[in-house]
């Protein structure tokens, strides 16, 4: 489970937020009750040298915590094109 904390709260604690960063643990900061940033340790984070971009994959694999899929099992339709 990921903390939570307010934009508004997040400015009054954020040594605390770096603290638990640096134990390992991901905060997202809400704005009107809608994520509008996260703070991750910094290992978390694929850093790369200025102008270097990071391809779609590279992005997808580089963002903290984990993210499960599962594959629709079910046929795929026949489309019939007479």
């Amino acid at each position: 489970m990921m903390n939570t904390v307010q934009l508004r709260d997040a400015k009054a604690r954020l040594s605390a937020l770096v603290d638990a960063a640096e134990r390992g643990e991901a905060t997202v900061i809400t704005r009107h009750g809608k994520p509008a940033a996260r703070i991750v340790p910094i290992e978390k984070v694929s850093e790369q040298p200025d102008g270097e971009k990071l391809s779609f994959a590279e992005w997808l694999l580089s963002m903290p915590g984990e993210m499960e899929f599962e594959r629709d099992r079910r046929p795929m339709r026949v489309i019939d094109f007479d």
